[in-house]
């Protein structure tokens, strides 16, 4: 099985609207949208039943039991993140604690415990022959990075035979994008004709290159910046990535997405983009070639 991941080095750049045109069009039995923080990619996929949900469990944290706790204060005076109240009772912050375990190794009365604690929630639609998994990281959680991977491996279920998965991506290049690139074949970037959407997209293919992967550029929304446009395009150029198409902004597409739909369900310039590219992203995906070195990239 193939693994497609799409990414882009900012939020806002489209890059959920070409995933799930993506998915749309390959009529993928195997999808997961691994943005933890800020999934939305089941608010457009067509899924009749309810999920199935499962607590995900973060690192243990610290919890005070009151019938032990002789008051000595300790605890409080030794954590870092300032995470435990001395009210009428000791208690810790869940948002505040990382789970360190110091106030548990300082307690003279042994009245802490470092217990799990839920992080988040993993969901996974499926049905005969197709899954679509997903998550999301609760509020102050960390572990997203853990997170991730979790729901790459409910996508990646025994029973799903299918060549192609689709992946849907964070923004940024932290611990949730490193996850996401973990084993997969290919990277399609969605990039934004602005200066922080070529800085951003710049960053992203230095990550992605890290894990010597297959990568391939997309401008949306082209036609707000041609200038900035055509400068995505010769940096691609000049660093041998394939930019495979442009994307124009569509407020025909922007209804379908807001009425629910890819933006492929309806008929449009930017549906026509979107085809094209998709074309073009199987074309490298399912060819063997070399990868570009990390010294291409670096000089």
């Amino acid at each position: 099985m193939k693994q497609l991941l799409i990414l882009s080095g900012k939020g806002g750049t489209g890059k959920t609207t070409v995933a799930s045109a993506f998915i749309k069009l390959s009529e993928a039995k195997a999808y997961a949208d691994c943005d933890v923080d800020a999934p939305n990619l089941h608010l457009i996929m067509d899924w009749v039943s309810a999920p199935l949900t499962t607590d995900y469990y973060g690192l243990a944290k610290a919890v005070i039991e009151r019938e032990q706790c002789i008051n000595c204060d300790l605890c409080r005076v030794h954590c870092r993140f300032a995470a435990i109240n001395a009210g009428e009772f000791y208690e810790v912050n869940p948002y505040d604690c990382e789970g360190c375990g110091v106030c548990k190794y300082i307690c003279p009365a042994d009245a802490i415990k470092m217990k799990p604690h839920i992080a988040g929630e993993l969901a996974l639609y499926s049905e005969t022959a197709k899954v679509f998994s997903t998550a999301k990281l609760k509020i102050g959680s960390g572990n997203s990075g853990l997170l991730v991977t979790a729901v790459k491996q409910a996508m990646l279920a025994p029973e799903i035979d299918s060549e192609l998965a689709i992946i849907d991506g964070s923004p940024g290049i932290g611990c949730p994008v490193i996850a996401s690139l973990n084993g997969v074949d290919m990277v399609l970037i969605v990039a934004e004709p602005s200066v922080s959407g070529f800085s951003d997209m710049e960053r992203i293919i230095r990550t992605a290159r890290m894990f010597g992967l297959k990568i391939a550029v997309c401008i949306n929304k082209f036609d707000v910046n041609i200038e900035i446009t055509k400068e995505i395009e010769s940096f691609c150029r000049v660093q041998n990535l394939p930019a495979i198409g442009r994307i124009p902004f569509d407020s025909a597409a922007v209804k379908a997405l807001n009425d629910g739909q890819t933006i492929v369900d309806i008929d449009c310039a930017a549906s026509t983009a979107v085809r094209s590219i998709y074309q073009s992203v199987l074309d490298l995906l399912f060819t063997e070639c070399s990868v570009i070195s990390n010294q291409d990239y670096f000089g």
